[in-house]
């Protein structure tokens, strides 16, 4: 093998690594602005994308989008998520959401 096979075999790693560290730079920020801690579910999106659902301490809740579900977990594990099988239950429980998000709920089912 080439030196030149070695590089275009290590540059997708590097690059997925790259990403992982910004996403979980992300997460942390997230973790930090609610409550200091945040646990998350890495879900699959499409073929195309997976998403990270985040809990705060505080019970707000948001994501990020990674490219794959790799880079997805990298950056769960990079920023110390603790990670639950899948949005249900114990993670569920701690959301908490505001009038906004009620408010949108009841339009989406009013065909608001």
């Amino acid at each position: 093998m080439s030196s030149a096979d070695t590089a275009t075999t290590a540059a997708p790693d590097a690059r997925a690594e790259r990403r992982a560290k910004r996403i979980a730079k992300h997460i942390e920020s997230f973790a930090k602005q609610h409550g200091g801690s945040a646990e998350g579910v890495v879900e699959y999106v499409g073929g195309m994308a997976t998403r990270i659902v985040l809990v705060g301490a505080d019970g707000s809740w948001g994501d990020q989008v990674a490219p794959s579900y790799a880079v997805g977990k990298r950056a769960a594990e990079l920023a110390g998520l603790k990670l639950h099988e899948d949005f249900e239950g114990e993670l569920a429980l701690k959301v908490r959401t505001s009038s906004y998000e009620w408010k949108r709920m009841a339009g989406i089912q009013l065909g608001g």
